[in-house]
């Protein structure tokens, strides 16, 4: 059995999933969308840093490098994919080490509803649930998740889902969040010549002008960015320069179990 009560057992404390989601005052805050945060609060210059990682995680050192440098936490999420490469298991032990966030982010990278209709699920409940507790105790062997009074925050793969998926989550005690539309961060992940590619420059210009763009900025954000691709120009290699330009502008760097608490 893994740290957390079994699946149905919700878990206790004071950050728990169900304390997170009660509180009024803390969602009145925030945006959401189908029932799952998107956006912390925008009164506050703070943001959050992710990083998802499954079949590929080349630029994971780089990144954790350039945290370190400057003194940044950030919140990584990978896939069982991502952990069950050896080349990569040093990385998960030293995400944990310095003191990042190390969550879920499923163990099969399975799409929970169809892109033409989101209101649809193609998981059943209990496939869910399997996938991702399984997810939960592969990430434990790496020291992460270790303390069963406090929420599991959880990237659902894709970055899609539907309220079914965020009500399954509760009594798992997990908090299913998303990134928010607008700067476009996420299409890192596409290759030259997809439909959907941008070049790594004008992936950290399109987050910056985004930043110009809304009326909060970035506040609240949660900013998110891939681990690795294969695509040749590689958004990590950007990724020094936009943490410069973010700390210039005054924003606060915070773990997801911060900025969404």
């Amino acid at each position: 059995m893994s740290d957390i009560a079994e699946a149905g057992t919700p878990a206790t404390g004071p950050i728990t999933v169900a304390a997170v989601a009660n509180d009024q005052g803390r969602r009145s805050a925030w945006t959401f969308v189908e029932g799952a945060p998107v956006r912390g609060d925008t009164s506050k210059k703070q943001l959050a840093l992710l990083f998802t990682g499954g079949d590929f995680g080349e630029g994971t050192g780089h990144i954790l490098d350039v945290l370190s440098q400057h003194k940044v936490t950030g919140s990584f999420f990978v896939t069982g994919d991502y952990l069950r490469k050896p080349d990569l298991q040093p990385r998960l032990r030293r995400i944990v080490a310095d003191g990042h966030y190390l969550g879920p982010h499923s163990d099969r990278h399975p799409l929970y509803a169809p892109w033409e209709d989101r209101a649809k699920t193609l998981v059943t409940e209990d496939a869910f649930r399997v996938d991702l507790q399984q997810n939960i105790d592969d990430l434990r062997a790496y020291g992460a998740l270790k303390d069963p009074s406090q929420a599991i925050y959880f990237i659902p793969p894709y970055e899609w889902y539907n309220k079914d998926q965020v009500r399954w989550c509760q009594p798992m005690g997990v908090l299913l969040f998303n990134l928010p539309p607008g700067s476009g961060s996420n299409r890192d992940w596409a290759p030259e010549g997809h439909k959907s590619f941008a070049s790594s420059q004008k992936i950290k210009d399109d987050i910056l002008a985004y930043e110009r763009k809304d009326p909060h900025g970035l506040n609240g954000f949660l900013l998110l960015l891939h681990l690795g691709s294969q695509r040749q120009d590689k958004m990590h290699h950007q990724f020094a320069p936009l943490v410069e330009a973010l700390d210039t502008l005054g924003y606060a760097f915070v773990r997801v179990d911060e900025l969404l608490k």
